[in-house]
């Protein structure tokens, strides 16, 4: 499955999703009074996505990972996503016109 990526690349994939989740929840367990506006759009936008299935897990989403990391989501990046998924170390949740990338 690994093809033409690197360990650095895998690495690499790893480490940007780890920030945008840390920035994802990051913002979503401050209070809503700290926030300033453009972060009060984010807390609201990342209760919209969440379901009744990712209640209580740890989860992004590709706009998540372009926002909050330099990483392009092209289709290496997608490749290493479905290596994560094989290894089963992410879970994707596809629903209301997102895919849910969940960490297990």
């Amino acid at each position: 499955m690994k093809g033409r990526v690197s360990y650095d690349q895998l690495n690499a994939a790893v480490q940007s999703i780890n920030t945008a989740v840390s920035a994802k929840y990051k913002i979503l367990h401050q209070s809503l009074k700290t926030l300033n506006n453009h972060s009060r759009k984010l807390h609201q936008r990342f209760k919209d996505q969440e379901t009744k299935d990712t209640k209580g897990q740890y989860f992004v989403v590709e706009e998540d990972i372009r926002e909050f990391t330099q990483m392009k989501v092209d289709k290496r990046f997608q490749g290493i996503l479905n290596m994560m998924r094989h290894c089963q170390r992410l879970r994707e949740l596809r629903g209301g016109g997102l895919t849910r990338y969940m960490l297990l």
